[in-house]
């Protein structure tokens, strides 16, 4: 641990403030370096004040206070094809992650989002691993929550519904919808082979609703926006299949229609209260293009 932590330090040139400054001033006047890369080191995350990465421009430093400058020229950035960083703070990231990739590890699959971002951290000198909180199939896209501490993890796990104010999908669903919005409710329960069953009454299974909204229809196919009211396990996919309307793509609920080689269903907005700091914070990624494609 002695050797890492030393390592760590070396990467860094250490200073002592003198007079009150803000950040940005502060690091053109004490480092002989241009404004554009002093502002890439500041945003890429190369800058600690006390200890902890500071990237506000602002930042209002006192005397006395210690800011350790990165010596790597180039701060680690989260280069992956199946996860995109969308939002990152000392508490958590948010990203949205491809169709193909697990959200955390199960049986021998290495190719998890949890692997890439705690790859990410471990690159960008950060002291952190990715916490899970919430998961979605290895066949679905879209924005995702991954707390870097374990408070974090844990308000945001038991205060899920209570933090989380608006999730919504969007699916390419099999068949042109007969109406434009409704609920599907219904109790839901696995089988031993895993398969969720859906039934109108009690099977002793947990109570589910979705609400939907149709965007667009062809005769072929309809794209549909999703609201969840519960979050079970496949809840979209099955209660699609129960209205005979299956998301387009699903080996398990679906009907065979396919017509872009994947599961079309992604988590497209991402509203919640942060853990820590309790502000809202709202996410939303466009409709994947080759769903928009069906419906030109």
């Amino acid at each position: 641990m002695r050797n890492n932590a030393y390592q760590q330090q070396e990467q860094y040139d250490h200073y002592v403030v003198d007079a009150p400054s803000e950040l940005l001033e502060w690091l053109l006047a004490n480092l002989k370096q241009s404004r554009s890369k002093v502002k890439a080191t500041l945003q890429g995350r190369g800058v600690r004040v006390g200890g902890k990465v500071v990237t506000q421009f602002d930042y209002r430093l006192e005397p006395g206070m210690k800011v350790a400058v990165s010596k790597v020229k180039k701060a680690a950035e989260l280069k992956s094809r199946y996860v995109r960083l969308v939002y990152e703070d000392r508490h958590l990231v948010v990203v949205e992650k491809q169709a193909g990739i697990l959200s955390m590890a199960a049986g021998h699959s290495s190719l998890t989002v949890k692997a890439v971002l705690d790859d990410y951290f471990r690159r960008s000198n950060q002291r952190c691993t990715a916490h899970v909180v919430h998961r979605l199939d290895r066949d679905t896209s879209g924005l995702m929550i991954y707390a870097k501490e374990m408070q974090a993890e844990q308000i945001l796990e038991h205060e899920w519904h209570e933090r989380v104010y608006d999730r919504r999908y969007v699916a390419v669903v099999s068949g042109e919808m007969e109406r434009d919005e409704g609920t599907v409710a219904s109790w839901l329960r696995d089988n031993k082979a895993y398969i969720t069953y859906s039934s109108p009454v009690d099977n002793g299974g947990k109570y589910a609703v979705t609400h939907y909204h149709t965007l667009a229809r062809t005769t072929q196919h309809s794209l549909v926006e999703y609201v969840l009211e519960t979050g079970r396990k496949n809840q979209i996919r099955v209660h699609s299949a129960d209205i005979g309307h299956p998301v387009c793509g699903d080996v398990k609920y679906g009907n065979g229609d396919d017509p872009i080689g994947r599961l079309c269903l992604h988590a497209y907005v991402l509203c919640f209260v942060h853990p820590i700091t309790n502000r809202r914070l709202e996410f939303e990624t466009p409709v994947p293009v080759a769903f928009r494609k069906l419906f030109k």
